[in-house]
């Protein structure tokens, strides 16, 4: 029973990383589009294109983190996981 649970643990570790880094990028995407947005509002319009450039990178990378990543690691740990069973 432990030893089955070690043997998982690496591919969990593994998949709350890049789960957990895709949110938190988006997150930051978040928070700079509306840095961006608040920029517009103040008349600081190279800032806030600047910043809405930025927030833009930030759901790019949480989106190919998670496409290219997470999602590939979790399906060989769900198909790997139903070969066991």
């Amino acid at each position: 029973m432990t030893s089955g649970l070690l043997t998982l643990l690496p591919e969990l570790v593994e998949l709350a990383i890049f789960g957990l880094g895709s949110l938190v990028l988006s997150g930051v995407g978040v928070y700079i589009e509306q840095f961006a947005l608040s920029m517009v509002g103040s008349g600081q319009p190279e800032l806030s294109v600047w910043a809405a450039v930025m927030g833009a990178m930030a759901f790019g990378f949480s989106y190919l983190l998670a496409t290219d990543q997470f999602r590939p690691r979790l399906q060989r740990f769900l198909d790997a996981n139903a070969d066991r069973q």
